[in-house]
């Protein structure tokens, strides 16, 4: 779990989670180039020099769509983290689906050690998993944190509102100069992976995973976008991306900039998996703030002192996303509850049950308030009050 510090100009809606994370920017983070690149703006992500603008979704809603960066920056993550949680930050196994493909050596495994030692005196370092979604493309958060790092993170030192802006993003996850030592060495070791391989691995997936995208394409913009449209809409915005993202499993990266500038960063399935489970973590994703509401309003500050609000959180998701289906895709209720259970490691047994409901709550347990509050509270975004 993890919690979002608030900075100057940067506005963050508490998920409680580091799955879902709902951010509001007073303007967009684009910074100035100081050395003669030019600077754009796509909304609310960030371009400068030359890249191209990612463009924005033509027909509305909530588009399918992929980011090489995005899939690099949670990569440096799921390559450091050994993640124990319920539903963890990453598919199960990634380090080692990728073994064979990854060369050894390089930046960042001669760095891993000093690498992970931060996650320790830094809880909050693994909500920077979000920072990569502020940004178009690998060259613009790397010529970012660049002009972030020259000047040391000092806000007072940016040249442009626009600058500013982006000091004050990336300060909120990296406040002090043993942190931004941590970035500074973090992006580099993500350059080397990304020249030694991850940009021709990235590329390689995309193709071999064409036939799931389409399959998760015909799902989502055939039937089960409209379907989710309503809750989307009124619990978060009108229109945004959903990413399809390699590293990714049951917890997904939500990010919301205003406008049509929104992510949802969900899992991409691979060859003999189930494109459904896409659909599943779109569920989690987009009842994520609702559940964390639920859980707020109806707990202590003792609960918040001991974790139980926290952990809490992450399990009200869970839940939530599975009521969210029996409302809106019943269809898929089974499914997403099996697709949980096998998230979590849940016995054999568990998953070859004719019914999954007990095993899946259960597993996932929650105080009966809080079950209340959450489906009451459901009802209540899908009603639009």
């Amino acid at each position: 779990m993890a919690q979002f510090p608030v900075l100057l100009l940067v506005v963050l809606a508490l998920a409680g989670c580091a799955s879902s994370q709902t951010v509001t920017v007073k303007a967009t983070p684009a910074p100035a180039d100081s050395v003669g690149a030019t600077t754009t703006t796509s909304g609310g992500v960030v371009t400068t020099g030359a890249s191209t603008p990612v463009s924005r979704p033509t027909s509305g809603g909530w588009q399918l769509d992929t980011r090489e960066h995005v899939d690099l920056w949670l990569h440096g993550f799921a390559m450091l983290q050994d993640d124990q949680s319920l539903v963890p930050y990453f598919r199960l196994g990634y380090p080692a689906s990728i073994a064979g493909v990854r060369p050894a050596g390089g930046v960042f495994d001669q760095n891993r050690a000093a690498l992970q030692a931060r996650f320790a005196t830094n809880a909050n370092l693994t909500s920077a998993q979000f920072l990569a979604l502020y940004f178009a493309s690998w060259d613009d958060l790397r010529r970012g944190v660049d002009r972030f790092l020259r000047d040391e993170g000092d806000v007072r030192l940016a040249r442009s509102q626009e600058e500013l802006r982006m000091y004050a993003t990336i300060r909120t996850y990296f406040p002090t100069a043993s942190d931004r030592d941590w970035l500074q060495l973090f992006v580099r070791a993500l350059d080397d992976e990304r020249s030694r391989f991850y940009r021709a691995f990235w590329q390689q997936e995309q193709s071999r995973r064409s036939s799931m995208r389409g399959s998760i394409d015909v799902l989502w913009a055939g039937t089960y976008r409209s379907a989710f449209q309503r809750f989307i809409r009124n619990a978060m915005q009108r229109e945004g991306r959903v990413l399809l993202s390699l590293p990714l499993g049951g917890e997904g990266r939500t990010l919301s900039v205003g406008g049509s500038d929104n992510f949802m960063s969900v899992t991409f399935p691979t060859g003999g998996e189930d494109p459904r489970d896409a659909l599943y973590v779109i569920a989690h994703e987009a009842v994520g703030t609702t559940a964390t509401a639920a859980v707020r309003d109806n707990s202590s500050p003792t609960d918040e002192r001991n974790g139980d609000v926290a952990r809490w959180s992450a399990l009200a998701a869970v839940r939530g996303g599975a009521m969210l289906l029996q409302r809106v895709a019943p269809e898929l209720v089974a499914g997403y509850q099996r697709y949980y259970l096998r998230v979590a490691r849940a016995s054999a047994s568990a998953l070859a049950a004719a019914d999954p409901l007990t095993a899946f709550n259960t597993t996932f347990p929650l105080p009966a308030n809080i079950v209340t509050a959450l489906d009451r509270q459901i009802d209540i975004v899908l009603g639009g009050i």
